[in-house]
């Protein structure tokens, strides 16, 4: 599917939806296409499961007792 800049700037979210969806979007300025928007393999729709790389895929360890309940006071102690 093939849009202008404009319309694709107002669609922004529908035409990323489309790409996940496995549909290949054209963007076109002045009737030129000039960029393309493709899924990345392994992407999915939903955003259950995701994962994050980076600094984000550190493993975060809480104490047993960090549910705990806590007051304001206690807190601020800290």
């Amino acid at each position: 599917m093939r849009f202008n800049i404009y319309e694709a700037k107002a669609k922004f979210s529908s035409l990323v939806d489309m790409a996940v969806g496995g549909k290949e979007v054209i963007i076109a300025k002045s009737g030129k296409p000039v960029a393309r928007i493709i899924p990345i393999a392994g992407a999915s729709s939903s955003r259950s499961g995701v994962k994050f790389g980076g600094l984000a895929k550190a493993k975060l360890k809480l104490s047993k007792d960090f549910y705990d309940s806590s007051t304001d006071a206690d807190l601020l102690g800290l």
